[in-house]
């Protein structure tokens, strides 16, 4: 196998399959006596965070009615 000039490498079906390391997942290079390996990231995503952070965090209480009624308008 070889490194492109952009750093990167292809990963085999097989090990990406029996691994988890699916198209966009988050991973870590991790350096260890001298080898490095690569494992999925425990970070969450960006977009997974931002929600977690916001979650809870609302104070006004309305209705799923009242929102689709702000959002498209009164019903006549």
């Amino acid at each position: 196998m070889r490194i492109t000039q952009k750093g990167q490498v292809t990963i085999p079906e097989e090990i990406r399959e029996k691994y988890g390391f699916l198209p966009y997942t988050n991973v870590d290079f991790v350096e260890e006596k001298g080898k490095v390996y690569i494992t999925v990231s425990n970070k969450k995503n960006r977009g997974k965070a931002i929600v977690a952070h916001m979650r809870g965090t609302a104070n006004v209480r309305i209705s799923t009615d009242e929102i689709l009624e702000l959002t498209r308008g009164k019903k006549e």
